[in-house]
């Protein structure tokens, strides 16, 4: 299977690194070849919202704790980055977020039950912007179709990304993709909800535009 990610470079600080060691056994979920019984993962019933890629988790740990009546399951692969949210859940004191590090694709396939999600978030994937690599890109089908079937009936599907050409491309996708309808018109609104992500700043920087795309599923 061609992965749609690379394995950034990056050094992890003192603190993540202390985050990762000393956090991991009680927020990060080992990858399995079965479901996961959501139960059982959060201690709770309260629905599920799975981020993929989710970076620093600056974002991710600032919804969790503004609705603390849910549950969030991250994957990332990027260790710093994974030590960058688990310091977040201690300092804010979180329990309702779980963490998967291992490939999305595989990820959404195995574990993740089938008409089970609230919602599936995506800020600022990877837009593997020269065309030789569009095939890596993660917002396409059959994906799309994967996760559509991960939502419930009337979950949402919320990606973000300061890319245009990536931006046509997904709402190209994921308007192709059946179980799945747009509740906009072309590209969202911008949801007043999300908070900023680092990699929104950089975007902006560049004078990007940020696209927003948010489909239901039917």
């Amino acid at each position: 299977m061609l992965k749609s990610y690379v394995l950034r470079k990056g050094r992890a600080t003192d603190a993540q690194k202390k985050a990762y060691d000393e956090l991991s056994n009680k927020f990060i979920i080992p990858f399995s070849q079965n479901e996961l019984d959501y139960e059982l993962t959060f201690g709770n019933d309260a629905p599920v919202t799975l981020e993929i890629g989710f970076g620093s988790g600056f974002a991710t740990a600032g919804i969790a704790q503004a609705n603390p009546d849910k549950n969030y399951l991250g994957i990332e692969v990027f260790r710093p980055g994974i030590g960058k949210l688990l310091w977040e859940i201690e300092k804010r004191e979180l329990s309702n977020i779980r963490i998967v590090e291992y490939d999305a694709a595989i990820v959404a396939e195995k574990m993740i039950p089938p008409n089970s999600l609230e919602a599936i978030h995506i800020f600022f994937p990877d837009p593997w912007p020269k065309k030789k690599h569009h095939k890596r890109r993660l917002i396409q089908r059959p994906f799309t179709d994967t996760l559509a079937k991960c939502l419930k009936p009337g979950g949402y599907l919320y990606m973000v990304t300061d890319w245009e050409d990536y931006a046509v491309w997904a709402l190209e996708h994921l308007s192709a993709t059946v179980a799945l309808k747009n509740a906009y018109d072309g590209f969202a609104l911008p949801q007043d909800w999300r908070p900023n992500t680092k990699f929104e700043k950089k975007g902006l920087a560049k004078e990007h535009n940020i696209r927003e795309l948010y489909f239901i599923k039917q």
